[in-house]
């Protein structure tokens, strides 16, 4: 299942099952789980290690260093989880060691064509990525998160688990967990509802969720006040804790609503 045209660097290690297409590139350094299928003309970079069942399409690049400027070609690394799709042309680059020295991105997501992952990046579980959406250096995105094509995100931003950024959303400020987006810049319209439909929340939480969207947003409380509130009302509800601990860890400050008109 490894076509003779690839080129592998006798240091790296391929699992079982593994297939390699074609005019592939495999370097030093890289660690290929079993059942993971490589396409052709994929460029796979070291150090670099790669899960079990991934799937990477043709033109894709996983690994390569770092175009910033401060990135002198140290060895940091890439560590990918298992089960993710790679579209065409997809970019994750390798950590630095100005940050961790580290980029990790977690299993079961959907990059699709062209998404670039910047360099010193945290992504979770089941993350979506629509065509073109990028992630700069040094960003957290949280477990479910949803990204519409074209989603731009600067440098340090934290974009919550169960997000949903509309496309073409230019994301300057963090997203609190369970938020939706939209926008240049972006700002908050709601709660991504359907995606925790699709996840299977029931109606009576994402009903408690909508609640609690309007008083954070919308009760004229301060953020600290809203989430005092939100915290002593829901002691027990974990999504209500992940909702406040997003909005309070935030050291960019969170994005917001448009005003309302008096």
């Amino acid at each position: 299942m490894i076509d003779a045209r690839a080129i592998i660097d006798p240091s790296a290690r391929l699992g079982n099952d593994v297939q390699v297409g074609p005019w592939s590139i495999i370097g030093a350094d890289v660690e290929v789980g079993d059942g993971c299928v490589i396409s052709s003309h994929v460029v796979l970079k070291g150090p670099t290690r790669l899960g079990r069942g991934n799937c990477i399409y043709q033109f894709a690049t996983i690994g390569e260093g770092t175009p910033a400027l401060a990135y002198k070609d140290e060895p940091t690394r890439l560590e990918i989880g298992d089960g993710n799709i790679f579209r065409e042309g997809v970019t994750v680059h390798r950590g630095t060691v100005q940050d961790k020295g580290v980029t990790r991105v977690g299993s079961h997501g959907l990059f699709m064509a062209y998404v670039h992952i910047g360099h010193d990046c945290t992504v979770g579980d089941h993350v979506i990525m629509a065509n073109n959406a990028s992630v700069s250096g040094h960003c957290v995105v949280g477990d479910h998160a949803n990204f519409g094509g074209y989603v731009g995100v600067p440098q340090y931003r934290v974009i919550g688990a169960h997000t949903h950024m509309a496309g073409m959303s230019l994301v300057l400020k963090d997203v609190p967990a369970f938020v939706t987006v939209t926008g240049n810049p972006a700002v908050a319209v709601g709660i991504n509802a359907e995606g925790m439909r699709r996840q299977g929340f029931s109606q009576a939480l994402i009903g408690l969720l909508r609640k609690a969207y309007k008083t954070l947003y919308r009760c004229g409380l301060t953020v600290e006040e809203a989430c005092e509130r939100l915290s002593a009302e829901h002691p027990q509800c974990p999504e209500i804790a992940l909702l406040v601990n997003s909005v309070m860890q935030s050291e960019n400050g969170v994005i917001r609503p448009r005003p309302q008109r008096q």
